[in-house]
C-alpha cells in the first residue's frame, strides 16, 4: 500500500500514461513537465500575488514569459488588488507555452486538516473547471496543487482532486473533453492512478 493511503494500492504496470472515460471525458494521468503541455490550458498552482515564485507557479512564468505577469498584473489591479484568494481562479493567456491559457489557482496551507483546506482545495479544482469551461476551453492540464511548498499530503489532495473532476463532468453539460494530471515525481504519479483506479475502475 502507499504509506499514508490506507488501503489504495500502488498501480505497477508500466504505460506512457493512464487513461479513464467519464462520460465522453477522458481523464489522464501521466508523468511530466506542465509546462510543456499541450492541451488548450494549464492549472498554475499560485501564490496570491499572481507573480509568480516557486515550483509550478515559477516554472509557468519562467517558460511563458512576461506576458504572462503583465496579464496577473493587470488582473491585480483591476480586480484582486489585495491578492487572489485561496480557492479562486482567474485565467490569462498562456504567453509563449504551448498552452494558449494558463488558470491560475491559489492553493490551502496545509495545517492538520482541520481548518477547511479540503474545501478550499475542492474550490480550486472547481474555479477552474468552471473557468475552463466558460472559455469554451475542451483540454486542460492539472499539476497537484498544493502538495509542495504548501505541504498537503498527496493522498488527501489526490482524493480530492479526482473526486472534485468526476462529480463535476459528472453532473452538468461540459465543452472539457480532456483533462489530464501531470505529476512531476514517480511517486506522486503511482498515488494519483492508484486513486484514479480505485474511483474510476477500469481503465482504457
Amino acid at each position: 500500500m502507499l504509506a499514508g493511503c490506507g488501503e489504495i494500492k500502488p498501480v505497477y504496470w508500466i504505460q506512457p500514461d493512464m487513461r479513464f472515460k467519464i462520460g465522453r471525458v477522458e481523464l489522464e494521468i501521466v508523468r511530466g513537465d506542465i509546462t510543456t503541455q499541450g492541451t488548450e490550458a494549464i492549472v498554475n498552482a499560485a501564490n496570491s500575488s499572481l507573480m509568480g515564485g516557486g515550483g509550478v507557479d515559477g516554472a509557468i512564468h519562467r517558460a511563458g514569459g512576461p506576458k504572462i505577469k503583465d496579464e496577473c498584473a493587470k488582473i491585480r489591479n483591476e480586480s484582486w488588488p489585495d491578492g487572489l484568494p485561496a480557492g479562486k481562479a482567474v485565467i490569462t493567456s498562456g504567453g509563449n507555452l504551448k498552452a494558449d491559457f494558463v488558470i491560475h489557482t491559489v492553493g490551502p496551507v496545509w495545517r492538520g486538516g482541520n481548518s477547511g483546506e479540503g474545501r478550499v482545495l475542492e474550490n480550486c479544482y472547481r474555479n477552474c473547471l468552471e473557468l475552463a469551461d466558460g472559455e469554451g476551453i475542451g483540454s486542460m492540464s492539472f499539476p497537484s496543487i498544493s502538495t509542495g511548498a504548501y505541504g498537503y499530503p498527496v493522498c488527501e489532495a489526490g482524493r480530492i482532486a479526482v473526486r472534485t473532476v468526476i462529480e463535476y463532468v459528472s453532473s452538468k453539460e461540459t465543452h472539457l473533453e480532456k483533462i489530464r494530471f501531470v505529476l512531476y515525481s514517480e511517486p506522486d504519479l503511482k498515488t494519483y492512478e492508484a486513486i484514479s483506479e480505485k474511483e474510476l475502475g477500469r481503465r482504457l
